[in-house]
């Protein structure tokens, strides 16, 4: 079955080169796991009993092939019409308690092996001509791939203290894959849960996205809160957990309704940075939390105070501080909107004026907010979906009609500047908002003459004549 998945040429220049060599060679990890998962897999990893330098040199050397070389960890990378493999030769690792850089030395197949961090990645090809795509796979990896496990080659205590970041991954894997965690390999991540501490934020963002990025990005929450590791890299999303009830009166557990709209966002777009604002879009909700004995809880102003929030977060997690970072923070802010419009009244003057907030962003928003109806009961839910149609519908004719997306007032602060020889004061820019809502509340179109004339009539109730009577 291997001989499928090892027809590209390149691996028959490595058989040619190892058996010259007179080295064991084995194509090991992603690439072996993702054949029999049939995944698309471009990561070529061969291990080889011996030098992997040497063999990629002599490698490079025979195919006229670039090969760059990293001596500290003792790999070198090989590219050859289009293609990439990384050679290393095959060792065992030692840790220390503070840190999960390894001491390295030379080892066998085996020894390679057990340093791997799941059976399913530590299955190899032999490469070497008279065991051309056998299969090793001395802890069992295609029996825990059969049965969708998750599961350490060797002590996951070892494994998961050695390298903590091994938690996260397995929470990936499982999360990508739909695989479910070894019942052992679990616990021992609940037990070693406190060494995430000493993994780098930018490595753990990393397995993070990818969750999130993942078809059912829920069950890697869900995991990471049992395991106990998001109280530790994601407290904020932690504390949205529980139900606490007064009386007749009990909210809904956010933390469960946010993987909910998570899971709802995933089905409808792949755009990671509009699945991170399903996440962090109740993300206050715990700190703007308040029982009122007629009403029951409230959460006023989550979104204000939750926008707020995201830069913070997005900091710390060492997520990007961009344009990524600020979509994510606009949709938090706005995910209400379009849910009040559709328990009200659809009125021209509130779209136009979402349209204008949202800007292009606007079809993420909606996607957003539909996505954050999770009612259980069939009728309210029909209603909402009812009513968003209507304002998609209002937004369309309005768009069309006015042009209200990302629109500037027609007259600028400069132009009234001119026309009436100011200084800047605070009175241009009250002229300026009072055009604006003007033209989203529909009173005057969405043009120059008519944000003019307005020009005029507010100058003059102030006082000011223009500097001279022709138009600036």
């Amino acid at each position: 079955m291997a001989a499928e998945a090892l027809d590209n040429p390149i691996f028959e220049h490595i058989r040619d080169t190892v058996d010259r060599l007179g080295v064991e060679a084995y194509v090991v990890g992603g690439y072996v796991r993702d054949f029999y998962l049939r995944r698309p897999s471009t990561d070529i990893d061969v291990v080889v009993v011996g030098s992997g330098v040497e063999v990629a040199e002599a490698l490079g050397e025979k195919l006229h092939a670039k090969v760059s070389i990293f001596k500290r960890f003792g790999t070198a990378m090989l590219r050859w019409q289009g293609t990439e493999v990384e050679f290393v030769g095959a060792r065992k690792e030692s840790y220390s308690q503070d840190s999960r850089k390894p001491q390295v030395e030379p080892g066998t197949l085996e020894d390679d092996q057990r340093r791997r961090d799941f059976t399913i990645n530590a299955m190899a090809w032999s490469l070497n001509a008279a065991t051309f795509g056998r299969l090793v796979d001395p802890f069992d990896g295609m029996t825990d791939m059969e049965d969708c496990i998750i599961r350490t080659p060797c002590d996951p205590d070892v494994t998961f203290s050695d390298d903590p970041l091994r938690m996260m991954r397995a929470i990936r894997f499982a999360t990508q894959l739909g695989f479910d965690i070894d019942d052992e390999t679990f616990e021992a991540i609940r037990r070693n849960r406190e060494r995430i501490r000493i993994v780098s934020k930018e490595r753990i963002i990393v397995e993070m996205n990818k969750i999130v990025a993942s078809p059912v990005p829920s069950i890697g929450f869900e995991l990471l809160d049992t395991s106990g590791l998001l109280e530790l890299i994601f407290p904020e999303m932690h504390r949205l957990g529980g139900v606490e009830r007064r009386g007749s009166h009990a909210h809904k557990d956010n933390f469960k309704h946010t993987l909910k709209v998570l899971d709802n966002v995933a089905r409808r777009s792949e755009d990671l940075w509009l699945r991170w604002a399903a996440v962090m879009h109740d993300i206050a909700k715990p700190l703007t939390k308040a029982y009122d004995p007629r009403i029951g809880w409230t959460f006023h102003q989550h979104e204000v105070v939750g926008s707020k929030m995201v830069p913070q977060i997005f900091r710390r997690m060492k997520l990007p501080m961009n344009e990524h970072m600020r979509f994510v923070q606009k949709m938090v802010f706005l995910h209400l909107r379009p849910i009040i419009l559709s328990e009200d009244m659809v009125t021209d003057s509130a779209v136009r004026r979402l349209l204008f907030e949202a800007g292009d962003d606007v079809e993420s928003l909606m996607t957003l907010c539909e996505a954050d109806i999770t009612s259980g009961i069939d009728a309210k839910v029909k209603r909402y979906m009812a009513n968003f149609e209507l304002v998609r519908s209002k937004m369309r004719d309005l768009e069309e009609r006015d042009r209200i997306r990302n629109f500037q007032p027609p007259v600028t602060g400069d132009l009234i500047m001119q026309t009436y020889d100011l200084r800047p004061c605070s009175l241009i820019g009250d002229i300026k908002e009072r055009i604006k809502n003007a033209i989203l509340d529909g009173e005057i179109p969405n043009d120059y003459d008519a944000a003019y004339a307005m020009m005029e009539r507010l100058a003059a109730e102030h006082g000011l004549e223009k500097r001279n009577t022709e138009r600036a």
